[in-house]
């Protein structure tokens, strides 16, 4: 039975190195609650991703909730059903109410020609989600949003380290929450963050992430706990050492997948865009008109134990928890129904050989 090759596989140092990062934590039984790793992860991550401000947390969408309650917004925010669960969830479980703009079918993030025509005199936001390391239009969204005072919230998950026109993403808007799940291309096992140019912002997020308590006999504020632990932030710390290097091969197993798909009929390979360099964070290829469709390409590679993932699918307002409410009507978003109907991320991470995308693409192509 030939290896399981999956969609993705999580990026890890060497044993010894991890081993060696931690080996102080058993002198200093110093496993949570802000200590010299995630204190450490903090000042590095400010660095790479050229940001004032940053405030880590146990995963990205306890960083999303918090993100909003922080804010402090409550009403109707604009965002796209195209994105994992997480984002519409952080919106409704903190009491606001998602309005579904449809996407572009160039990079499949919000189509901001269609984000005008639904605000409301209840708008307070914007939430666009940059996928699969394709960058929003920044300059669009900003432009709408001063002109009618709302907030720009980014879902950054899929955007780590990716940078338009020498701009980080973690720089744009007003906040950008990132997951470094074990899954994303930097990872530090489960983990997130929000990235802000508002110092003010600092403390309000330390509130949330830690009960509000400002000392041993002071608690102000009615917080939770999303604290990121120690062993978390040190898996953080090795990875980063890391990250360009894993970039780099992603981009080797992208550029094979785009020489052998890019120009098959039928099939629709992920546009570079301009000015941004991309993180190669996921591979999707949308199947329309090809031969087989997403299913039938699916199941193929599945019984050669290579595990594609349909991803966004099904994309959220057609989510079984939402059905009747009003707003969730996949009809009012035929451009994300279409390709999450229709879209297959390949496998992608930075171990991926160019032979097995090569066994791949000849399964894909067979």
């Amino acid at each position: 039975m030939s290896e399981i090759i999956n969609v993705t596989r999580s990026s890890m140092p060497d044993y010894e190195e991890f081993c060696a990062e931690i080996k102080d934590m058993w002198e200093t039984h110093w496993l949570t609650n802000m200590g010299v790793k995630h204190q450490t992860l903090e000042k590095e991550l400010k660095e790479y991703l050229d940001v004032p401000y940053i405030t880590l947390f146990t995963n990205g969408h306890l960083a999303l909730e918090n993100m909003l309650e922080g804010i402090g917004v409550k009403g109707e925010i604009i965002t796209t059903p195209y994105t994992f669960a997480s984002t519409t969830h952080a919106i409704v479980r903190t009491g606001n109410t998602p309005v579904f703009c449809d996407i572009n079918d160039e990079d499949y993030t919000i189509d901001v020609n269609r984000i005008e025509a639904l605000i409301t005199e209840k708008t307070v936001a914007i939430m666009p989600v940059h996928v699969y390391g394709n960058l929003c239009d920044t300059e669009a969204i900003d432009r709408i949003a001063k002109k009618y005072g709302l907030k720009v919230l980014y879902d950054a998950a899929h955007a780590f380290g990716v940078r338009k026109n020498g701009v980080s993403s973690a720089a744009m808007g007003d906040v950008s929450m990132f997951s470094f799940h074990a899954t994303k291309v930097f990872n530090t096992i489960e983990g997130g963050a929000l990235c802000y140019n508002d110092g003010k912002l600092e403390r309000v997020f330390a509130d949330l992430k830690n009960f509000g308590i400002h000392g041993p006999e002071s608690v102000t504020y009615v917080g939770g706990n999303a604290k990121m632990n120690e062993f978390c932030a040190a898996m953080g710390l090795c990875n980063l050492r890391h990250l360009d290097e894993e970039i780099a091969k992603r981009k080797v197993a992208a550029e094979r997948y785009d020489e052998r798909l890019g120009n098959v009929k039928g099939i629709k390979l992920n546009k570079r865009q301009s000015g941004v360099e991309s993180n190669y964070a996921y591979y999707p290829a949308v199947f329309d008109g090809y031969k087989y469709t997403r299913d039938e390409i699916f199941d193929r590679l599945a019984a050669e134990n290579i595990i594609a993932r349909k991803y966004f699918y099904p994309i959220t307002n057609s989510f079984e928890c939402y059905r009747g409410r009003p707003g969730f009507d996949v009809d009012d978003t035929p451009v994300a129904k279409h390709i999450g109907d229709s879209v297959l991320t390949l496998p992608m991470y930075a171990d991926l050989s160019v032979e097995t995308v090569d066994r791949i693409c000849g399964i894909i192509l067979k």
